[in-house]
């Protein structure tokens, strides 16, 4: 029996699913969507009408933006990139679209193992008529959740279950998966920011050394911070930051 809570459980997993349709969209087109349904009226007319297929599709895909954001990698990864213009000082500077694009399509370079697994597990078996529809979903569950679980921390796991009261969980496998969620996005909030920590570090000490020296030199009414900005573009593009920081993001989601 379908409670409501797996009813949103299904749904939210469908939806990622519908982003691993998108690595085959040639295969895809060849099984088809009926858009339009004509039905005669009995009078010589003809009626026009959406299926009822394409208006959840329709609904599914409203939540494709919440979905990036509770269940792949880009929560960590966008803030990172914030952190790091913030502790480069440049304002605006990438501007928020260049940021998202970036995060964006990191996310999809991350998650591609696990959106593969699904279109190969679930999407197209589906298609092909081999599996059923909650078939299709339950495998396209498992290896979401293995991505997250392998991302969240025991301790936050931990307390979403006290929270709930729930005493049942023996093993990861067990957890359920509206619990799993928001541990997950918890866990990867307490790894981004411990990563904005690590990279504000050398930028700050420059912001120091560039401080005392003006205060030094008696210029107190110098902006520590026009000064201190172009030494530390400097540095990131000595070091080739974006490199270091796109390369330390992927790593950070690498199973040991």
């Amino acid at each position: 029996m379908l409670t409501p809570k797996n009813i949103f459980t299904k749904l939210l997993i469908a939806a990622l699913s519908l982003v691993g349709l998108s690595f085959a969209l040639p295969a895809a087109a060849q099984v088809g969507l009926p858009v339009v349904n004509m039905i005669d009226d009995g009078s010589g007319g003809t009626k026009y009408s959406l299926t009822l297929q394409l208006l959840a599709l329709m609904s599914v895909l409203t939540l494709l933006p919440s979905l990036l954001l509770m269940m792949t990698s880009f929560v960590r990864i966008i803030i990172v990139f914030s952190l790091l213009r913030q502790a480069l000082g440049t304002a605006q500077t990438p501007p928020n679209q260049v940021l998202v694009g970036l995060a964006l399509f990191l996310t999809l370079f991350i998650m591609t193992p696990v959106l593969t697994t699904i279109y190969d597990d679930a999407i197209t078996p589906y298609f092909e008529e081999q599996i059923s529809f909650e078939v299709a979903l339950d495998n396209a569950e498992a290896p979401i959740r293995t991505f997250m679980l392998n991302q969240t921390r025991e301790s936050d796991i931990a307390m979403f279950l006290e929270i709930a009261d729930n005493t049942d969980v023996k093993e990861p496998a067990d957890v359920p998966f509206l619990t799993l969620v928001p541990a997950f996005i918890t866990s990867e909030l307490k790894s981004a920011f411990s990563i904005g920590f690590l990279i504000y570090i050398p930028f700050v000490v420059i912001d120091l050394v560039v401080a005392s020296v003006l205060m030094s030199m008696g210029m107190m009414m110098l902006s520590p911070m026009m000064i201190s900005m172009p030494f530390k573009l400097m540095l990131f593009v000595l070091v080739d930051g974006w490199t270091l920081i796109m390369g330390s993001l992927t790593a950070s989601f690498a199973v040991s």
